[in-house]
C-alpha cells in the first residue's frame, strides 16, 4: 500500500473550485482548478480531486486527510434557500425575530431601508409556556403537553428543521433539552437545533437569529457532507475530512452537520488563514489581505500573524454573533459587470456575470462587459486561462466594452476599459480603508497581500493608492484559500453568559465556569482523538462598562482566577477600550458578561517547498502589448511564474503569468522572489 503522506485542500468559489495536493514528506505540491457547479457543489469537489490525483499520479489511498472550504451554508442563507424551518419559543416571544433590535442598521440609508425578510416567519413559530430566570432558576416548569401539541402543529406545517430558543436557556438548558427530546419523538427525521448548543449567551434576538439560521441550513449541509463522505469512501480516500469554520479553524463533518451556521464564512476564512500562513513564511506578520475572485472581494486584517476575529459579524442582512474571521466583503470581482446609468455615470458591480455565462470574453453567452473584459482589452491578462484550458476572446471583450460603455459615453474603448479598472480599484481601496484607517490603523504599517484569481492583476495599483509598505503576492494566489485550509488547526469555541458586576466578583463561580467550559472543550477534542500534548486552551472574557450596550473580548492570561488576575483583566479592558475608542474610565464600574474558552487541537502543518536560488533578473519568455495606464500601449516583458527562482528580481513594467492568475508589475515597481516563491513588490527608489 502507498505511504499515506498527502493532504488535499478543496475550496469551492463562485466561479472556480481550487485544489491543492501537498506531499507532507517530500515537500512537493500540485495545483488544479476546475469550474464550480453551483447546482451541486459536490460535483466540482470530486471533479477537482480526480483532476489533481490524475495530474500528480498519486493514488487515492495515499491521501491522509482532506480539507474543505465551502460556500454552501453562505449561499443558502444569502439566497434564502434553506430548509423550511419552524421555531419553538417561550410563551410571549413569537415575534422575537420580527422585532429584532427595532433600529435601522448604521450602514443603511435612513429613508430607504426596508426590513429584510426573516429566515422564519411568525406563522412557523410556536410558543410554549415555560420560564427560566436570569440566574437559571426554574420559575415556570415546561408545559410538556403544550410542547407536544406545538410539535404536532409544526408537523402539519411540513417543516424540515426546528430551532428551539427559550428565555435564559443559556443559564439553565434543562427546558430546551427536554423540548428537543419531545420534538425528536414527534418529528422523526426533522433536524433540531437548540440555542444552548448554537449560541448559549444572552441577547435573545441574536441568539434566536443564530439558531434559526443554523436550523435552516442544517439539513442542506448534512446532506451535502453525506455526499462528500460517501464519494470519498467510494474513491478509496479513507483519511479524515475536515471542514473550514468561520473562525479560521476546522472541525469534523459530524460537528459541521450540527453547527452548520459556523460554516457561514468558510471560504473567506480560509483565504485569511492562507494569507497569514504565507505571510509568516515570508517574515511578514501584519497584513491587510484582499481576495479578489470572480464575483466578490474579501478584505481582512492580520495582526501578529493571526486573522482578526469579530463577534459582531453579519451574513447578508442578519447578525451573526459567533466568532468569525473579521471579513469585509464587497461586490467587486473579475466578473463584476460595468454599466452606464441613465444619468451617464459608470458603475462597476455589484452585479456579476459569475461563472455562467461569465464575462463576454468567455464566449458562453455573456454580453455585458466585466472587469475581466477590461483587463483583456488592456492586455493585462493573456488570451487564455488555466494554461490554455480556457480560451478567451479579445474581440468579444472589445465589442462588449465598446457597445455598453464606450459608445454610450462617447469615448474610445481603451479609455472605457481604463475607467472600468479605475472604478473597481477605487471600490476596493474603500474596502481596504474600512479595515484599516476606519479602525485607527495606519496602512503604512502593513503589507498588502493580494490573491484570488484577479487580486494580483490589481494589487500593484491598490498598494500604491493605499500606501502600504509593500505588496505580497503568494506563490499560488488563485488557490490560496485551498492552501489556507491546510494551515490551520481543529478549533472549537465555548461560551457562557455569567454576569458579574464590580466590585462583587465571585471568584469561585468564575473559576468554576472556566473549568466547566475547559472540560467541554477537552471532551470535544478527545472525541476527535486529539492527544493531551496537542490540546491547547485559551480563556477570555467579554467586558463592558456598566450601562454600555456592547462588550469587548479581553484575553484572560492567568492560569487561575484570583483577585490579582481579575485586576489585570480589568486593566487590560481599560487599555483596550482606550485603544479602540480613545478613552478609558478607570473609575467606572466594569461588568463581566460572558466567559469564553477556545479549545485547539494542534495539527501537523504543511510547508511550501523552497525554490532554488539565483541572482539578477531572469530572461522573459515573451512580450505583450499592455496598457499600464500611462500614455498608451507599450511592449512589456512577460515572465513565467514557475520559472522564477528565489532572490531574482523583476523590474516593472512587467507581466508575470501563471496557471491561476497574472501579476501586473507597474512601472516604478520591483518584484523580488522570496525563498518560498512569494513575490514581494516594492516601489523602486527614485
Amino acid at each position: 500500500m502507498a505511504d499515506i503522506a498527502y493532504q488535499i485542500g478543496v475550496d469551492i468559489g463562485g466561479t472556480f473550485t481550487d485544489v491543492i495536493l501537498i506531499d507532507r514528506v517530500g515537500n512537493r505540491l500540485w495545483t488544479a482548478k476546475t469550474a464550480s457547479t453551483p447546482d451541486d457543489p459536490s460535483q466540482a469537489f470530486f471533479d477537482g480531486i480526480e483532476k489533481i490525483l490524475d495530474h500528480s499520479g498519486v493514488l487515492a489511498s495515499a491521501v491522509a486527510s482532506t480539507f474543505h472550504g465551502s460556500t454552501i451554508a453562505t449561499n443558502a442563507i444569502l439566497e434564502a434557500k434553506g430548509a423550511r424551518t419552524g421555531m419553538l419559543v417561550t410563551d410571549g416571544f413569537k415575534y422575537i425575530l420580527e422585532i429584532g433590535r427595532a433600529e435601522i442598521p448604521r450602514k443603511e440609508n435612513l429613508y430607504h431601508w426596508v426590513k429584510p425578510k426573516r429566515p422564519v416567519p411568525p406563522r412557523l413559530i410556536m410558543e410554549t409556556p415555560e420560564r427560566i430566570t436570569l440566574d437559571g432558576q426554574v420559575e415556570q416548569p415546561l408545559d410538556e403537553v403544550a410542547c407536544r401539541q406545538a410539535a404536532r402543529q409544526l408537523k402539519t406545517l411540513e417543516v424540515e428543521a426546528v430551532g428551539v430558543v427559550f428565555l435564559h436557556s443559556y443559564a439553565n438548558p434543562v427546558h430546551e433539552r427536554r423540548a428537543g427530546e419531545i420534538l425528536a419523538e414527534e418529528l422523526p427525521g426533522v433536524d433540531i437545533s437548540l440555542s444552548t448548543d448554537v449560541l448559549p449567551v444572552f441577547r435573545e434576538y441574536e441568539r434566536s437569529m443564530a439558531t434559526a439560521l443554523n436550523a435552516s441550513v442544517q439539513p442542506l449541509v448534512g446532506q451535502y457532507i453525506g455526499r462528500l463522505r460517501a464519494g470519498l469512501e467510494g474513491r478509496a480516500i479513507i483519511g479524515p475530512l475536515y471542514i473550514m469554520k468561520s473562525n479560521g479553524g476546522v472541525f469534523s463533518p459530524e460537528q459541521a452537520s450540527k453547527q452548520s451556521v459556523e460554516m457561514a464564512l468558510s471560504g473567506p476564512a480560509a483565504g485569511a488563514r492562507g494569507a497569514a500562513f504565507v505571510g509568516t513564511l515570508a517574515g511578514i506578520k501584519n497584513i491587510i489581505s484582499i481576495d479578489m475572485g470572480g464575483t466578490s472581494t474579501d478584505v481582512s486584517l492580520i495582526q501578529d500573524g493571526h486573522p482578526s476575529i469579530t463577534l459582531e459579524g453579519e451574513i447578508g442582512p442578519h447578525p451573526l454573533t459567533i466568532p468569525i474571521v473579521d471579513i469585509h466583503t464587497i461586490g467587486a470581482g473579475g466578473g463584476s459587470i460595468a454599466m452606464v446609468t441613465r444619468q451617464g455615470g459608470l458603475l462597476v458591480g455589484p452585479r456579476s456575470a459569475g461563472s455562467d455565462p461569465g464575462p463576454a470574453c468567455y464566449g458562453k453567452g455573456g454580453e455585458k462587459p466585466t472587469v475581466t473584459d477590461a483587463n483583456l482589452v488592456l492586455g493585462r491578462i493573456p488570451p487564455h486561462l488555466l494554461d490554455g484550458e480556457i480560451e478567451i476572446d479579445l474581440d468579444r471583450a472589445l465589442s462588449a466594452v465598446r457597445r455598453h460603455v464606450a459608445d454610450p459615453l462617447e469615448i474610445d474603448p481603451i479609455t472605457a476599459a481604463l475607467g472600468i479598472v479605475a472604478i473597481v480599484n477605487n471600490n476596493m481601496v474603500g474596502a481596504l480603508k474600512v479595515v484599516s484607517i476606519e479602525r485607527g490603523l495606519d496602512p503604512r504599517a502593513f503589507v498588502l497581500a493580494a490573491f484570488g484569481g484577479a487580486g494580483p492583476v490589481h494589487g500593484g495599483e491598490l498598494a500604491r493608492q493605499l500606501g502600504t509598505q509593500n505588496l505580497l503576492i503568494p506563490s499560488h494566489p488563485g488557490i490560496l484559500c485551498a492552501i489556507g485550509l491546510q494551515a490551520t488547526d481543529l478549533q472549537y469555541d465555548f461560551v457562557r453568559t455569567l454576569v458579574q458586576r464590580a466590585p462583587n466578583f465571585d471568584l469561585v463561580v468564575i473559576e468554576g465556569c472556566f473549568a466547566e467550559l475547559t472540560m467541554e472543550a477537552r471532551a470535544r477534542l478527545e472525541k476527535e482523538f486529539v492527544t493531551a500534548d496537542r490540546q491547547r486552551f485559551e480563556r477570555s472574557a467579554d467586558l463592558r462598562y456598566a450601562g454600555q450596550g456592547v462588550e469587548i473580548t479581553v484575553p484572560f492570561q492567568a492560569q487561575f482566577v484570583d483577585q490579582t488576575s481579575i485586576d489585570r483583566l480589568i486593566e487590560s479592558f481599560h487599555s483596550l477600550h482606550e485603544r479602540l475608542y480613545t478613552f478609558a474610565d478607570r473609575e467606572a464600574r466594569v461588568e463581566i458578561i460572558n466567559l469564553r474558552v477556545i479549545g485547539t487541537g494542534l495539527m501537523d502543518k504543511v510547508n511550501l517547498p523552497k525554490l532554488e536560488r539565483s541572482e539578477g533578473t531572469p530572461p522573459p519568455i515573451s512580450e505583450r502589448r499592455v496598457h499600464m495606464g500611462r500614455a498608451g500601449f507599450e511592449t512589456v516583458p512577460v515572465y513565467r511564474r514557475k520559472a522564477l527562482l528565489a532572490n531574482q528580481h523583476v523590474i516593472g513594467p512587467a507581466i508575470i503569468d501563471q496557471l491561476d492568475t497574472t501579476s501586473v508589475i507597474l512601472p516604478g515597481q520591483c518584484a523580488r522572489v522570496e525563498p518560498h516563491g512569494n513575490l514581494i513588490v516594492s516601489e523602486k527608489e527614485k
